[in-house]
């Protein structure tokens, strides 16, 4: 009778490891893809100033002589 509720409790144990990593990798996750988010909205930032600067030095460049 010992060993099978040895095993049962391990089993458990097993799970409720699991179970906390899971939690873990969903924050982490969770975590990543706030970064991701910020870091996309820098990039496209600036993409938009390279882009209005491109655009400006075009029209000072065609002016020219």
């Amino acid at each position: 009778m010992f060993w099978p509720m040895l095993a049962i409790a391990l089993g458990f144990l097993g799970l409720a490891v699991l179970g906390v990593l899971a939690v873990k990798v969903f924050l982490e996750v969770r975590r990543l893809a706030r970064q991701v988010a910020v870091t996309t909205q820098r990039i496209q930032h600036a993409a938009d100033d390279l882009e209005n600067a491109a655009g400006g030095l075009a029209r000072t460049s065609r002016s020219l002589p």
